[in-house]
């Protein structure tokens, strides 16, 4: 029958055992601690337990219980009086004691690595009084290791990174195996790490497990991902040891060893030269074998006849070279630019630096297209200038517009009268000449801007948009005016000299705050009784007063004509009437009432009489009487009274 590895090692471990216990007397067992024994109160001769160190070989698989070894007190001479009992850790149930030979044998199968060993207790027992003829002793049982664990890689599968280019013997990663049997007997636990797969381009250290490259220059770009298999042996290596295996994935990292490259050497794009300024002319990109940042881009115009028209800048989401327009195009003025476009990588690893410039460039032609373009003014704003007294069909400016294509087409005008609603003016269509079609007047609209149409007469759908400002010139056509509508009072206690009323004037002419006004009272009213003026220089006068005391009675409004003159060249005057009322004030001269009696009572009729017709008129009103009774009323005393005083 062939033996297995394990079972051919457990048979020559039990050999070995067993040529060590047959080997030794009992002479040479070594004795254990004991403690003094006393019975009945006498001293008796200190006696010894007899054993020698116990070991059992673990993992034992065959049908009999394995022994142990052998517990024997010098007090057993061999008769049979001695028996021996066995407690603690397994006894009776791992462990069994023969009580008359005090062989020891285990049951079950035990395993080393669940418990390493045992501890006991042993007992010699008088066969007859069953009472101890040696102390109680304590003893261990060690399980003997044999190599039935393979090394374990707790921590794996492993994954691990090492830059690309990196010289032969770099550090990628350390593994570990780990080993359940004993590593303080024999060789069972003491590992040693291979490679199975992996090479040539990694290796690993035989006792540290440490992996490193194997190879130089090893390229991202080429292959960028290696899997390693990396075995762990126990028994040094040796045949018969047992193994395990941990895969480890190793990355190359990227650095940067690759310039960026352009794919042409050169581009040619065309476009209109209507494009709007910041628009996207063209996209170019180099490529770069790196990624993340090392593959990062800058891209500039270092020659060619574009500087100042357009610019480049980078997409840093796609790395493209981003061409755009920083100038009107005109085909006319020049048709092609040729740029010269560097595009480098932001941070060059200097270990390679030596393979060459990490940058490249190419060539970007730009072809301006024709468009057929709208005719262009002469300039962007017309200001323009006209007296409101101009006539009508007088000249006030000229525009001018071309076609700017290489054709040159005639240009025709027309006012846009989306900006001159009431027609103010007309342009000829042919000389662009502006003229007036109305009278105008600064003090309605004193600015007009209008937009002039200029249209190709070629094709009439360009049309190019011009824009006049019209500054109307004032003329002084508007007389001088009140600046308010005055409310002014006169007390009826008033004095002569007192001022009652400050005034002011206003003129819609220019200057608005220029202008020098002169108040004086009209020819008519120069020698008028009741009111003064008097021009204060500045622009305002006083009225006063020029006689004693008013009545309402008398008089309740007085109306004063103001005569106004303006500075202008020629000036204009005007009459303003002041409306003065007369009130009734309190003693501080604020007025209280300016109403003027309603009635004035006829001679001869008090006022008490008036009051007593007003009652006697509410009192025949009141009554249910017709008018016509007038015997009933006469009956009434009320009445009577109220009649008697009427014809009084």
């Amino acid at each position: 029958m062939k033996l297995g590895k394990v079972e051919f090692c457990h048979f020559l471990q039990l050999i070995a055992l067993f040529l060590c216990f047959s080997g030794m007397s009992q002479a040479e067992l070594s004795r254990s601690r004991s403690k003094p024994y006393f019975q009945s109160g006498r001293s008796r001769t200190k006696r010894s337990w007899v054993w020698n160190q116990f070991f059992v070989l673990e993992e034992y698989m065959g049908s009999d219980p394995l022994y142990v070894g052998k517990l024997h007190s010098d007090v057993d001479k061999g008769d049979g009086s001695i028996k021996y009992i066995l407690s603690g850790e397994g006894a009776s149930s791992i462990f069994i004691i023969d009580e008359n030979t005090g062989d020891i044998h285990a049951t079950k199968r035990l395993d080393r690595e669940e418990q390493a060993y045992y501890t006991l207790r042993a007992q010699a027992l008088d066969r007859l009084t069953n009472k101890p003829v040696e102390p109680e002793s304590e003893f261990v049982i060690k399980i003997q290791d044999i190599n039935d664990n393979e090394p374990k890689f707790l921590d794996g599968p492993y994954t691990a990174g090492v830059p690309e280019m990196s010289p032969v013997g770099t550090s990628v990663v350390q593994v570990t195996a780990t080993d359940a049997d004993d590593p303080t007997y024999g060789n069972s636990a003491r590992v040693v790490y291979s490679i199975l797969q992996g090479q040539p381009y990694f290796s690993v250290e035989p006792k540290t497990g440490v992996i490193k490259t194997a190879l130089p220059n090893m390229d991202r770009e080429a292959k960028d991902q290696y899997l390693l298999v990396i075995q762990a042996k126990d028994m040094v290596g040796q045949n018969g040891g047992l193994s395990g295996t941990t895969s480890v994935t190793v990355t190359l990292t990227d650095v940067n060893d690759n310039p960026p490259r352009f794919p042409r050497r050169s581009y040619q794009y065309n476009v209109p030269e209507s494009l709007p300024v910041a628009s996207v002319v063209a996209r170019i990109k180099a490529a770069d074998a790196d990624i993340g940042a090392n593959a990062e881009m800058e891209y500039k115009i270092v020659d060619g006849d574009g500087f100042g028209i357009f610019k480049i800048s980078v997409d840093k989401d796609t790395q493209e070279g981003i061409i755009t327009i920083q100038k009107d195009l005109d085909f006319e003025a020049k048709t092609s630019y040729t740029l010269r476009i560097e595009a480098a990588n932001r941070d060059a690893d200097p270990r390679f630096l030596s393979l060459g410039p990490f940058s490249d460039t190419t060539t970007v032609k730009i072809i301006v297209e024709d468009v057929d373009e709208p005719p262009v003014f002469s300039s962007p704003l017309y200001p323009m200038e006209v007296s409101e007294a101009t006539q009508v069909g007088n000249i006030i400016g000229t525009v001018a517009a071309h076609d700017p294509d290489s054709s040159n087409s005639p240009v025709r005008y027309s006012i846009d009268r989306n900006t001159d609603l009431e027609r103010y003016f007309n342009i000829d269509a042919n000389s662009g000449v502006i003229t007036t079609a109305k009278s105008l007047d600064r003090e309605t609209n004193a600015v007009h801007n209008i937009t002039v149409l200029a249209m190709e007469s070629q094709n009439p759908s360009q049309i190019g948009r011009g824009y006049v400002a019209i500054t109307i010139l004032d003329i002084n056509d508007n007389a001088p005016e009140f600046a308010m509508d005055y409310e002014t009072t006169v007390c009826e206690n008033a004095q002569p000299g007192q001022v009652i009323q400050k005034i002011s004037a206003v003129d819609k002419d220019e200057p608005s705050n220029g202008h020098q006004f002169y108040f004086s009272l009209t020819t008519d009213a120069t020698n008028n009784h009741n009111f003064s003026l008097k021009d204060n220089k500045d622009n305002t006068a006083s009225i006063l007063t020029r006689r004693n005391g008013f009545r309402r009675q008398e008089q309740s409004v007085y109306y004063l004509p103001v005569f106004i003159v303006d500075s202008g060249s020629p000036s204009l005057s005007s009459t303003n009437t002041l409306t003065i009322r007369v009130c009734d004030c309190d003693a501080d001269g604020v007025a209280q009432t300016c109403n003027a009696e309603a009635y004035v009572l006829p001679a001869g009729l008090s006022t008490g009489a008036l009051i007593a017709i007003l009652a006697c008129v509410l009192t025949l009103l009141a009554t249910p009487h017709t008018i016509g009774d007038l015997s009933s009323l006469t009956r009434d005393r009320t009445h009577v009274s109220c009649i008697g005083s009427i014809e009084s």
